[in-house]
């Protein structure tokens, strides 16, 4: 088996493996579609996704504070297939990263900030669970980036030592908290440079 000084991956996912689950864009075309006032729309999601995604609302009650706290005349069940619909795989991605587990025998952990049913939906429907080994999710263990505990626990369940774990994620505050705790990390700014970095640290597909 080819050596790396890496035995373990920790992965965003959102703008890494898949599109952003409800960003600034999604929101921008769910006020387009369903009609909704977008200044009244963003300002209510602010003062309520934090809490969401670090799993004390569910997306129900999430929805109920940001767009049905008045009479709607599309159903609360539409909006959220329209949310999950704005989901796709960034399939050359999830390929290398699928092709370096088998190749070096490395652990995947997530460490990503999402939603406890956006989450759900994207593991599932893109098939994340075959091959990532954990999931450490803000709505699962109530810790959300940037908080370091977050980055703590995950070295936790991995049992992997800061210096062999590389980190994926293409937020540079992220990876800077990353870097802080003597993770190695990569900013993740297109398919080529990503695979280009991970072939510095011996991760040759």
């Amino acid at each position: 088996m080819p050596f790396s000084p890496i035995n373990t991956l920790f992965l965003d996912v959102g703008g890494v493996l898949l599109t952003n689950g409800w960003d600034s864009t999604g929101r921008k075309k769910a006020a387009e579609v369903f009609g909704l006032d977008p200044v009244e729309f963003e300002e209510r999601h602010h003062l309520t996704f934090d809490t969401y995604e670090q799993g004390k609302l569910t997306l129900h009650d999430y929805l109920k504070r940001t767009v049905f706290y008045q009479n709607r005349p599309f159903s609360m069940d539409d909006f959220r297939q329209f949310m999950f619909s704005l989901s796709r795989p960034y399939p050359e991605m999830i390929e290398l990263i699928k092709s370096l587990k088998n190749k070096y025998n490395l652990r995947l952990a997530v460490l990503s900030n999402e939603g406890r049913e956006l989450q759900v939906y994207r593991i599932q429907t893109f098939g994340l669970y075959n091959f990532i080994d954990y999931f450490i999710v803000s709505s699962f263990v109530h810790l959300r980036k940037p908080d370091v505990d977050i980055f703590q626990l995950a070295l936790d369940v991995s049992q992997s030592p800061p210096q062999s774990v590389l980190y994926i994620e293409d937020r540079p505050m992220f990876v800077d908290i990353a870097r802080s705790l003597g993770i190695e990390a990569i900013r993740h700014e297109c398919f080529e440079k990503t695979k280009a970095a991970l072939a510095s640290f011996g991760l040759v597909s």
